[in-house]
């Protein structure tokens, strides 16, 4: 399935992509006289998209039978929207950790003259980082030198902890765009790059999560981004140093991953700060990422505090 979260931050509502247009959830649920289930039990569908995230996986019968029963019901023909007039959010407005793997794309690591890392470099980011598609980002007064890097996204469906590699993928709801901003300068003023991965609105995420069984390969898929239409980035998963697979597992000695949990697998080379010439992002300019088939995330730069 390919879900989207819409409407207002405050009363985001749970979208479903269909031939027919976007199925409301909960309105198809009013309609059917649904209204109340599935925001605390697994035996119904969850309304809610955050409440959905926190169930992960064990959400996604129902709801398939669900989405079923509405293309098939003439009646809810207007639970179906056109999604061109939606105000489309982040595809998981409240994940729980953020977490994000640094030089993990082989010619991304030569391109920043940085050895190839022996184990997945990982780092995190926080609430206050996700942005929707087509948001402004505010590039702050306090930072010069700012960068895109295109991601492919695993969104965590099952808790996992201590799982093996080949186990890793049996956790995952699905996938989406995700784009690390990072301020060069900022990441570089100590060992840690937190100050520079952690603006507001610096991990845009979207438009769609597309569950696992129809995202394809997480190992081959295209990763691309444009600058002001310009193509900067062109390559595939397949030059990870460190697969989904691997990092998940990994990641998992380590602490609990939780449903609703997210991570950011990565960016290929073209990235500005691998370039011989540095002409750094500023206002106005505009960034498109597209990885495989999830859709193309947007987002504007504009003028921060």
């Amino acid at each position: 399935m390919k879900l989207l979260v819409f409407g207002s931050y405050e009363s985001p509502r749970l979208g479903v992509v269909t031939s027919q247009g976007v199925l409301d959830v909960a309105a198809a649920a009013a309609e059917l006289g649904l209204s109340g289930i599935g925001t605390e039990s697994t035996d119904g569908v969850v309304l809610d998209p955050r409440t959905f995230f926190s169930f992960g996986l064990r959400a996604l019968p129902a709801l398939r039978e669900f989405v079923a029963r509405a293309v098939d019901n003439g009646s809810l023909a207007s639970c179906f929207l056109d999604e061109t007039g939606l105000e489309i959010l982040p595809c998981v407005p409240s994940p729980g950790k953020i977490l994000c793997v640094g030089l993990n794309y082989l010619r991304h690591a030569q391109e920043s003259n940085l050895p190839t890392p022996e184990t997945p470099v990982l780092f995190s980011k926080f609430s206050n980082t996700v942005a929707a598609p087509d948001e402004d980002v505010p590039l702050s007064r306090h930072g010069v030198e700012y960068d895109y890097e295109a991601e492919l996204v695993a969104v965590i469906g099952k808790r996992a902890k201590s799982v093996t590699e080949s186990q890793a993928l049996e956790h995952v709801l699905g996938y989406c765009n995700g784009n690390d901003l990072s301020a060069r300068d900022l990441q570089g003023l100590s060992s840690q790059w937190l100050l520079g991965k952690t603006l507001d609105k610096f991990m845009p995420l979207g438009p769609y999560l597309v569950t696992a069984d129809e995202a394809g390969d997480p190992q081959d898929m295209s990763v691309r981004s444009w600058l002001n239409g310009e193509l900067r980035q062109d390559s595939n998963t397949s030059d990870m140093i460190f697969s989904v697979a691997h990092v998940i597992s990994y990641v998992s000695r380590f602490m609990t991953l939780e449903p609703g949990d997210i991570i950011s697998t990565g960016t290929p080379e073209g990235v500005i700060l691998g370039m011989s010439e540095k002409t750094w992002m500023r206002p106005g300019d505009e960034i498109v990422i597209e990885v495989g088939d999830l859709g193309r995330l947007r987002n504007r730069m504009v003028v921060g505090e």
